[in-house]
């Protein structure tokens, strides 16, 4: 498959990632939408699907958003055009979607972050605007124009009177039609507007990143609930001192020794950035299975190779630490010694774990017990 252009995965991410855009013909050639339009309006329907519609002229009001669940009659109220439905997390919803995730695998799994759909009829659009993160914009039924380029910030002008983040007075510049297989790549910053030519469907690849405040607040939170956060600062050594509305030097060294010693402690860190990041975006599709295996049932399933692949919704991701191997599954630490360790790479190499792999696993008991509660917490299921 010619996804990158001809580029090497390497190459791509030492000349593209995060640094410029890159268009890429006929990326999936021969390429099928997984879902229609009318799929992607029930799905709009249904309560737990994150769904919007945007308008660009709503009764004299620039670009409008509204939010779902919608009713099914809300779609005949739509105009005829310049408008647009977004399904966010498609891929938590439709397995066939789900599968055009194996062909991002060059960027780490704690990265993804979900598929989008857009559907939108001629002159649909979300309107000229930048984001936060890569995003790699795959064209998969009917064509689109995309005006991008020039790096865009908090400073740029934006439209008035308009939820959405909308640029004023920006101007791109390069000027691309998608058609069905092809794709666009946009690093964070790159100011883009794409239009409709006729009915479309764009899925939008995202991937995502912490903040920085996400990490402090979230690492600082997790400390905060392990054993010991609950102790108080002690002072035996206190001294009078000429004024009682001082703060000595001495409390605030007492105070950095201990945010540096929290701070310092690599395996914590590890343990809590490996849950964080494949904790579920969505709490509503890994729900536990309605017919819970026990260990030595699922052992026989996976020695017969019956195939096993993620749920949908579900975030696989792993740590090498000095003796054992962390292996993170929505937002759960599971430690892995000796000869278990290898477990790991085999479970978060992709979506379908190699049977093969897995079933020299399924004789251990401990590891049984495992990939038991894997499946029965909704995790892991069988094709």
């Amino acid at each position: 498959m010619n996804m990158l252009g001809g580029l090497t995965a390497s190459e791509f991410l030492r000349d593209y990632w995060q640094k410029k855009p890159l268009v890429i013909r006929q990326a999936f050639p021969g390429l099928e939408c997984p879902v229609s339009a009318d799929e992607l309006a029930g799905l709009a329907c249904e309560e737990g699907v994150e769904s919007r519609i945007v308008i660009e002229n709503d009764k004299g009001k620039p670009w409008q958003l509204h939010n779902g669940p919608f009713t099914a009659d809300r779609f005949s109220q739509l105009p005829e055009q310049d408008w647009t439905l977004l399904i966010q997390g498609l891929d938590h919803w439709v397995p066939d979607i789900a599968d055009l995730l194996e062909n991002f695998r060059f960027v780490p799994n704690w990265r993804l972050d979900d598929i989008m759909a857009s559907y939108a009829p001629k002159g649909g659009s979300v309107g000229p605007h930048y984001d936060q993160y890569d995003v790699f914009l795959l064209q998969a039924q009917g064509h689109r124009r995309w005006t991008f380029g020039g790096h865009c910030d908090h400073t740029s002008p934006r439209v008035e009177g308009t939820p959405l983040r909308i640029l004023s007075s920006w101007e791109g510049q390069e000027t691309v039609t998608l058609e069905p297989g092809d794709m666009l790549y946009l690093p964070p910053g790159v100011g883009h507007h794409g239009v409709a030519e006729d009915d479309c469907i764009t899925l939008s690849v995202g991937f995502r990143a912490p903040t920085v405040d996400d990490i402090l607040t979230g690492y600082t939170d997790y400390l905060c609930n392990q054993s010991g956060a609950d102790a108080h600062l002690a002072d035996p050594d206190l001294q009078v001192q000429d004024n009682p509305g001082s703060i000595g030097p001495g409390v605030i060294d007492k105070l950095e020794t201990i945010l540096r010693q929290q701070l310092s402690d690599r395996r914590q860190l590890s343990l809590w950035f490996g849950q964080y990041t494949t904790a579920p975006k969505n709490m509503d599709i890994v729900v536990p299975t309605e017919e819970p295996l026990k260990p030595d049932q699922l052992a026989a399933l996976i020695q017969d190779q019956q195939p096993l692949r993620w749920n949908e919704g579900s975030r696989f991701a792993y740590h090498d630490l000095d003796d054992e191997t962390a292996l993170f599954v929505d937002g759960e630490q599971y430690l892995l010694r000796g000869d278990a360790r290898p477990l790991a790479p085999v479970l978060c190499a992709g979506s379908r774990p190699d049977m093969s792999r897995l079933a020299s696993f399924a004789g251990d008991e401990a590891l049984q017990g495992l990939l038991c509660t894997l499946y029965n917490q909704g995790s892991l299921y069988f094709e």
